[in-house]
């Protein structure tokens, strides 16, 4: 047993940190090690060694598991002698409260001991070092961690808790951060065996950045801040409501408003989430002309200074940033004007002697009319609305997210999502017309039903669902069974992919050609960015570096029924999951770029995860299409990034069944399909109309496509023919186009 393990009076309680939080700490650099330095050297802290401990480096934050018989935390903490400076602050957190924080501690400094009594019901700790000055040489070590038995104050929560009661009131400017966290701290000492509901009348609430709860975790498809403050952390929870009764809880600042993480059956009833000030700004168009847009644009709602010729938008944190791209949506329908895809600036910017700004492109605007509303935004995506991680059984009923500063919500190594109503909605009254900086869902590594159901998504950057596994590169062959493994797109590194007895499936780099699969013994986490994975047996052959590696036991199936999608950028959904998806009685309305993607790759965004079973069924599909975006050469787009095409000999995407739907479009493809088997098309409706610009190219475009079945379908055009579906496909044999 690890020296770190504590005992006590009766049988040893385990390590306080275990091999596999360490594969589960964020650390902003180097390795946490178990009882050496965070460079491999012995634990030292103020001129004396410590046998036992974690070597970390600030910021860090290690999640760790409570033992039922524990009572108290022990241990001690530092910077290590071998820093060249430093200043760490120390931290133990349960799920919505610091329990304990050191002094500020800098080099030299003897460790400072801490022994914290463990609150009712909690089941995970979190050990957090914090920098202070700044993050260089913070060396930040655990020492002589124990746990201690004994008897926890005893859990009194009710069934039923007002949040009134702990001081949180609707109306008020700000403050509802800590009262709430009160609230939530109360129903965890319930222990989970009963179900408890927080409950707050209706009306607004305001959270303010700074009484956020400071937390360290990697989000997948997100900028990686080192920070995340947390408005409301459902965290360690089990079997908790929090019913909001139609409220809205607006957020001063950049933060992220909600997680549910490390908890089971939590529920987020009837509240809006939105921000005092977006993470963009909304201008009305007044003039468009002469590579120039005259915008005018509310101040009070959407902060700004003209600075040098470049325009700043202004944060209630402070904080400013510049524009990168912009969005157009027309006056009164909302939808994204025609052909602008994104509208890139990096002109010039004029304030103007009426109020008004005038902005000059590097290309010129086209389409744009005077009452169109122009979102300007940048790249950024700190936060997202909310993020569920290590939760299982979560569901939000009637919760829409109103404005994010990254995607709306974002699920990432959880189990069972249940959506009801709600979405993406533009917060009635607000004037805007933007809601979400990139998709309003986005699932990465989850297994179990994602169930969305009866949800309004509009006004998005991206898709409204996304779903799929991500899949490392593999590096090194260190030896017969241990590879190295590395997260390849900057967003997306860090969190857990892999975890000691789940099993791998290893992908074909260039031909995305899914191979056999294997279980996991171990994993370290050698940084940020690589793993070094050991297998229980040898790696299958063939497997090379430069192939990847997903994890076979986190996919998810999908229901995606009832919704509707609406004047948003890039695509309405997109599914990469083998397990089986379900796409019924949706309404894609307008979504600019394509309504459904079945995606895939292992070189680019490493985002992967082959259909095998996909019912695209009874959906209305308006006018999808009128701007060109990534990965959208078809109103339904099955686009696996395969590199090598020529070579590949197993098909990436099965059996999918497009059935029963209606189309009314413009002249573009119906399917654009690569590498993909057993695709029907039957029995649907097709309406063509010169309402937007046409591609003048086939209905279906097929690259690598076998045992396709076209029949059944109404259309108001003649009737199609092999000649005219085929483009760049297998022999015609595989395809069959009847009436």
């Amino acid at each position: 047993m690890c020296a770190c393990a504590g005992t006590a009076a009766g049988a040893a309680l385990p390590p306080v940190v275990s091999d596999q939080d360490l594969v589960m700490t964020r650390q902003t650099w180097g390795e946490a090690r178990r009882d050496v330095s965070v460079e491999g050297k012995p634990l030292t802290i103020g001129g004396k060694v410590y046998a036992s401990g974690i070597g970390t480096h600030a910021i860090s934050m290690i999640p760790v598991d409570v033992p039922a018989a524990a009572a108290v935390l022990e241990g001690a903490c530092g910077i290590d002698d071998e820093a060249k400076g430093g200043s760490v602050q120390f931290r133990v957190m349960d799920g919505s409260s610091v329990l304990w924080q050191s002094a500020v501690m800098k080099k030299g400094m003897p460790a400072e001991a801490f022994k914290v009594a463990l609150p009712a019901g909690a089941r995970k700790l979190y050990l957090m070092a914090h920098w202070v000055e700044n993050s260089d040489n913070d060396h930040a070590d655990w020492v002589d961690l124990a746990w201690k038995e004994g008897r926890r104050a005893a859990g009194d929560a009710p069934v039923r808790i007002s949040a009134a009661d702990f001081g949180i009131k609707p109306g008020e400017g700000k403050g509802a951060g800590k009262a709430l966290r009160a609230a939530i701290s109360a129903a965890r000492k319930a222990g989970g065996s009963r179900p408890v509901v927080i409950e707050l009348p209706k009306g607004e609430y305001h959270f303010d950045r700074e009484e956020a709860l400071e937390m360290s975790f990697h989000v997948s498809n997100h900028d990686q801040p080192e920070i995340h403050p947390v408005g409301v952390p459902m965290v360690d929870l089990q079997n908790v409501t929090l019913k909001g009764n139609g409220s809205v809880f607006v957020f001063h600042g950049r933060m992220m408003p909600f997680l549910v993480m490390d908890s089971s059956g939590v529920k987020v009833e009837g509240i809006g989430i939105d921000y005092a000030r977006p993470f963009y700004s909304e201008g009305r168009i007044v003039k468009n002309e002469g590579g120039s847009t005259e915008l005018s644009l509310d101040r009070k709602l959407f902060p700004y200074e003209v600075k040098n010729g470049r325009f700043e938008a202004i944060y209630d944190d402070g904080s400013r940033s510049g524009i990168q791209t912009a969005m157009a949506f027309q006056k009164d329908t909302l939808h994204i004007a025609p052909d602008t895809s994104d509208i890139s600036w990096n002109g010039r910017c004029e304030q103007l002697e009426n109020g008004n700004v005038r902005m000059e492109w590097d290309t010129q605007a086209r389409g744009l009319k005077p009452g169109d509303t122009l979102v300007l935004r940048n790249w950024g995506r700190p936060h997202p609305a909310m993020v569920i991680y290590r939760a299982s059984d979560t569901v939000l009923n009637d919760v829409p997210f109103h404005c994010s500063q990254g995607m709306a919500l974002l699920a990432q190594r959880c189990e069972n999502v249940t959506i009801h109503g709600g979405g993406c909605v533009i917060r009635p009254g607000s004037e805007r017309v933007y809601t979400a900086s990139a998709d309003a869902t986005h699932f990465s590594n989850t297994k179990g039903l994602i169930k969305v159901e009866g949800a309004l998504y509009e006004g998005m950057m991206d898709d409204a669902i996304n779903v799929h596994s991500t899949c490392l590169s593999i590096k090194e062959i260190v030896s017969p069974n241990t590879i190295k493994c590395r997260y390849m797109h900057y967003q997306a590194v860090g969190f857990e992919v892999f975890l000691p007895g789940e099993n791998l499936c290893f992908i074909s780099g260039r031909t995305l050609e899914n191979g056999s699969t294997a279980k996991v013994k171990s994993v370290r986490k050698l940084n940020t960015n690589e793993l070094l994975v050991k297998l229980e047996g040898d790696l299958p052959a063939g497997v090379k570096a430069g192939d990847a590696v997903e994890n076979a036991d986190y996919y998810p199936s999908v229901v995606f029924k009832g919704n509707t999608i609406r004047n948003n950028r890039a695509r309405g959904s997109l599914f990469t999951t083998p397990k089986k998806v379900v796409v019924e009685n949706n309404l894609f309305d307008h979504s600019s770029g394509s309504a459904i993607l079945l995606a895939g790759d292992a070189q680019g965004w490493y985002e992967s995860g082959r259909c095998m079973d996909v019912v695209i069924r009874n959906n209305r599909f308006l006018h999808n299409l009128t701007s060109r975006y990534q990965f959208t050469e078809g109103i339904i787009a099955i686009y696996p990034e395969v590199k090598d095409l020529a070579n590949q000999k197993e098909y990436y995407h099965h059996n999918v069944l497009i059935e029963g739907n209606e189309f009314v479009t413009q002249n573009v493809p119906l399917v654009f399909a690569i590498s993909t088997k057993d695709l029907v098309f039957r029995d649907n409706k097709v309406t063509y109309d010169d309402k937007y610009r046409s591609w003048n190219t086939k209905p279906f475009i097929l690259r690598r496509c076998a045992d396709v079945l076209i029949e059944g379908n109404k259309v108001n055009r003649p009737t199609w023919t092999i000649d005219s579906c085929k483009l760049e496909m297998t022999p015609a044999s595989a395809v069959t186009v009847k009436p």
